[in-house]
This record gives C-alpha cells, structure tokens and sequence, in this order.
C-alpha cells in the first residue's frame, strides 16, 4: 500500500471514530506511520486531508448505493453501516466541528450533499416513473435521519425509515 493511501485509510479512521477537530497531525503521523514532512507531502494540510477523506468517503458510499429504487438504497445504507459503523454522516459531523468556516471541508460537503441529493430524486423517479421533488425531499430526510438514528438506536432505525419510505412511495403511486 502506498504511503497516500495509508494516509488517507489512517486519517479516516481516526476523523471517523474520534472527529475532526480531536485529531492532531502527530497522532495522524504515528497513525499512518510516516514522517510530519511526509504527510504533509501527501496531505498539504489538515482540512486537505479531511477533504480528501471525505472524497474517497464519498467515491466508496457512492459505488455502495448504485442502485435504482428507494427500497434499494435504504438496503445499501444498512450494508454501509454494517461495513463502517453507526457514528452519523462524517461529512455532516466534519462541516459541524468546523462550523462550516474551512472552505477545503465545507466546499467538499457541499458538493457531496448536492451530489447525494441529486442522485436520490434519479432513483425516486426512477422508482416512480416520474420526477416528483417533494417525495425526493421526503426521503432524503428519512434518509439522513435514519444515519444518525443508527448512532443511539441501532440499524432498527434505518428499517423503519425504509418502511416509511416504501408508504410514501406507495402513496405516490395511487
């Protein structure tokens, strides 16, 4: 494994599990096990390093949920969560910590969330046939609710999200 990837693999698991702003750069250097002037090599700085984080997060979730119905994409989040863990959105919880104010973070979430929300109104249309931007909404919210849920309530959370989609979904199509 190259020394970026490890880095990144290292910084992730860290942000993830501990958040952004308790991580230091010496416990990421001791973590990806390099050098401070090597991991400044590969990284720039803090927020450039979280940023490319939170691509290489979004890459990964975003070849997860390839699918194309609502029903779907509610497995695909409980796959997720089964493989990486309950701790809420780490681009939400990065965005937070930083108050929005980093613009390499905030520039990133932005674009993951746009990205995320698009992509959710194609597979609600796809599931319905149609375009129909208040039941996308809907779900997204039952969505990013169920992410945080999963923290304190377990993946139960994410099922009764996925149940209350598939009523709305329902509805939409009466």
């Amino acid at each position: 494994m190259d020394a970026k990837h490890r880095l990144l693999q290292a910084a992730e698991t860290l942000f993830d599990q501990h958040g952004y702003m308790a991580v230091g750069m010496d416990r990421l250097t001791e973590a990806a096990e390099m050098s401070t002037r090597t991991l400044y090599k590969h990284a720039g700085s803090k927020a450039e390093l979280m940023a490319a984080v939170l691509i290489e997060r979004d890459r990964r979730f975003t070849n997860q949920t390839e699918v194309m119905s609502v029903d779907a994409f509610f497995t695909a989040l409980k796959d997720w969560i089964e493989l990486e863990g309950a701790r809420g959105c780490l681009f939400l919880r990065a965005y937070s910590e930083t108050g929005g104010e980093t613009p390499e973070i905030a520039d990133t979430v932005m674009a993951h969330k746009t990205a995320f929300t698009a992509r959710l109104r194609e597979i609600v249309a796809a599931d319905l046939g149609r375009d129909d931007p208040a039941l996308a909404e809907q779900v997204l919210v039952l969505f990013e609710g169920a992410i945080h849920a999963a923290v304190y309530r377990g993946p139960e959370s994410i099922s009764a999200a996925q149940a209350a989609a598939a009523v709305l979904i329902d509805k939409a199509r009466s």
